[in-house]
């Protein structure tokens, strides 16, 4: 198997945790949606074991993320799901929250949509959606860097880019998720939760 890591995996992961830890000290399972390398889940499955971890990602990812629960034997840790946001089929059972990190400005918009209203089917009553990344406000870019980032995304591929929050907003309201808190990150991100209502 081949295990994968990400420098900025292992940056950001103690700065979100902090966050996540005291929002979800009631919920029992959660969906993380694009688990990459695999380094979130046994990180942050490894620091609130109360909470069953489903990983999920595309199929090339899967060497990866099993290599890292291969390695730390977490039993609260599940072996990834098969996503793609807008072709797969989605779990049918519902979670308390549902995470994600760095997939909205990867996304096309239209996946972004798709993600939105599978994950408010997805959550159990008062559940939670946690989003962290890059966003704008009110049309601007927060820092030189985010554009800089902006700049190269689009480089890479036309659908890509830094998303505006107030167009999250409203997308996650359609849904019937309503945001309820927006932190302030490291390395100018930032951590959006939205609840289901």
């Amino acid at each position: 198997m081949t295990k994968l890591f990400s420098p900025a995996c292992e940056r950001n992961a103690a700065p979100i945790l902090n966050v996540l830890k005291p929002l979800l000290t009631q919920s029992k399972s959660l969906l993380e949606i694009g688990s990459g390398t695999g380094q979130h889940a046994v990180y942050f499955g490894a620091q609130m074991p109360h909470l069953i971890w489903q990983c999920s990602d595309r199929i090339d990812y899967h060497p990866s993320i099993l290599a890292w629960q291969a390695e730390t034997e977490l039993a609260n840790v599940k072996p990834p799901y098969t996503l793609d946001v807008a072709t797969s089929r989605w779990p049918e059972q519902t979670f308390d929250a549902v995470f994600t990190a760095n997939t909205c400005h990867i996304m096309a918009w239209q996946e972004v949509e798709i993600m939105f209203a599978r994950v408010s089917q997805l959550l159990s009553q008062d559940g939670m959606f946690c989003i962290y990344g890059p966003f704008n406000y009110e049309g601007r870019f927060t820092s030189e860097s985010n554009q800089q980032f902006d700049a190269s995304l689009r480089s890479q591929a036309d659908h890509m880019g830094i998303r505006d929050s107030e167009k999250i907003d409203s997308l996650a309201n359609q849904c019937g998720l309503y945001r309820k808190h927006d932190y302030v990150m490291p390395a100018n991100n930032r951590l959006l939760v939205f609840e289901l209502k």
